[in-house]
């Protein structure tokens, strides 16, 4: 799949809505899944225009249920009084067994679900989200050392070729 956001291929059948790029930036992802969301008509259209954001959002666990918040899916602009809030609780639909496993690696201090993408499968509306633990300053700056590193590696490596 391309990295451009709406773009499909044949295999997956995937349309990318939106992604949240900070999050491995600010985090350590360390177990991803996968979870269909519940949602009203005018959010599923305003998603079908490709309208949304997910850098803000968080993910928790509350009585054996799994609910996102925070996310941004702006007004059906053709909505009339059945339109929805832009930044409301979002429930999120797993596996009981998921959700106890999930809440289980909560519990460990330093812990959160952040979400990584929203995007179509066929007609529903799946979100991908990880289990994350907080980088401190010094990590993000040592990951941007390797990866400023790797690039000029590669830079030498092509100049060094191309002669």
């Amino acid at each position: 799949m391309s990295k451009k956001t709406g773009e499909t291929t044949k295999n997956d059948g995937k349309k990318v809505v939106a992604r949240n790029r900070r999050a491995s930036f600010d985090y350590h992802l360390e177990e991803e899944f996968e979870a269909g969301l519940v949602l009203t008509g005018t959010e599923v259209k305003s998603l079908r225009e490709g309208r949304a954001s997910i850098t803000d959002g968080y993910a928790h666990i509350d009585r054996g249920e799994a609910w996102i918040e925070n996310i941004y899916i702006p007004e059906y602009l053709q909505g009339t009084w059945t339109n929805h809030a832009a930044r409301r609780k979002r429930k999120m639909l797993l596996h009981k067994a998921e959700i106890i496993k999930i809440n289980q690696k909560l519990k460990e201090s330093g812990r959160t679900l952040v979400p990584l993408e929203l995007y179509f499968s066929g007609s529903r509306v799946k979100i991908s989200f990880a289990l994350a633990k907080g980088k401190k300053d010094w990590d993000k700056r040592q990951a941007l050392r390797e990866k400023q590193d790797k690039r000029e590696a590669e830079r030498a490596m092509s100049l060094r070729q191309n002669r």
